[in-house]
């Protein structure tokens, strides 16, 4: 059971969008490398300095009028890349995401399934 497939809930796709990272009055830009309904993973800013146990904001930008806002907070990080969970999402941002992984999952059960085991610990 310690297969990270196993205890990966959430199916994670590729996704090419641009994000701002904001923490403080700091802020960095970023593309996603690929989401889930649990969390993105980033590529890591050339300028990123992380702090340890920080709240981020993170916004990504699915068109001119439409993203995805979220607090998260990071929980892995390489020289390439930055792996962040969903600690916060308002209703809107939701909704956008949840649109986003129906139409890569392809798959309404599936859907369920993850928009189910979101309430679970």
């Amino acid at each position: 059971m310690n297969d990270t497939n196993e205890r990966r809930r959430f199916t994670r796709f590729t996704f090419d969008a641009p994000a701002q990272l904001h923490q403080g009055e700091r802020q960095w830009a970023a593309p996603v490398d690929d989401i889930s309904l649990k969390g993105v993973l980033l590529a890591r800013p050339a300028e990123w300095s992380a702090q340890p146990s920080a709240t981020y904001q993170l916004r990504i930008l699915l068109n001119d009028e439409t993203q995805v806002s979220m607090d998260v907070e990071l929980v892995r990080e390489t020289p390439e890349q930055l792996a962040f969970a969903c600690r916060q999402i308002d209703l809107d941002s939701i909704s956008h995401l949840r649109r986003l992984v129906e139409l890569n999952l392809g798959d309404e059960t599936l859907l369920e399934r993850e928009l189910a085991a979101l309430g679970t610990p």
